[in-house]
């Protein structure tokens, strides 16, 4: 089947409130491979609530971590994965709470981060130690520019966040969630 392997430095060196989704950037150095090919972990971002349907419930919040494959050149198609990940209510999560004081309250604003300050380990732990199951499927981006080649990986074990930390991605950037007309598969 289609697997993913995680090549991963976890270094998350900034934060952005987009005004429409709180944003936090990689470095470089983090790859995902898949199917052959190599991508670049690039950035994640969150959509309140989520933007896939799994037997037909939606939750609360959903996790893009976009990979891309770099371009060769400006004609070349850019060729992208995206790993999601929905949450539901819950305790709280520890991943979330590193960053949640430092996104900027300015839209349009970046502010640096430290390595090790906001560590994506500490939301995919068992992740990164098991062999996750995904559903997965080839669809486009859900934000800005669209792009149609992605390979799609949705993450079967639902992870938990507390109702505040949802509400207050939720304040930041809004009803953010383009329903995902989904494959009968998930």
């Amino acid at each position: 089947g289609h697997g993913i392997t995680l090549h991963f430095q976890d270094k998350i060196n900034a934060i952005e409130n987009l005004g429409y989704t709180v944003q936090l950037d990689f470095d470089k150095g983090s790859t995902v491979s898949s199917d052959g090919r190599e991508y670049e972990l690039k950035q994640m971002h969150f959509h309140t609530p989520s933007e896939h349907l799994i037997d037909g419930m939606t939750f609360p919040m959903e996790l893009h971590i976009v990979n891309q494959v770099p371009p060769l050149n400006e004609s070349d198609t850019p060729h992208y994965l995206v790993i999601a990940a929905l949450f539901k209510m819950g305790k709280e999560n520890k991943f979330i709470s590193e960053f949640l004081n430092k996104i900027p309250k300015q839209e349009n604003t970046k502010a640096e981060l430290q390595t090790g300050e906001v560590k994506l380990s500490d939301i995919f732990s068992d992740f990164l130690s098991t062999t996750p199951s995904f559903y997965h499927y080839r669809g486009s981006l859900t934000t800005k520019p669209y792009t149609e080649s992605v390979s799609w990986f949705v993450l079967k074990r639902i992870i938990e966040a507390s109702p505040e930390q949802i509400r207050t991605i939720n304040k930041i950037e809004g009803d953010n969630a383009r329903h995902i007309q989904n494959k009968g598969s998930m």
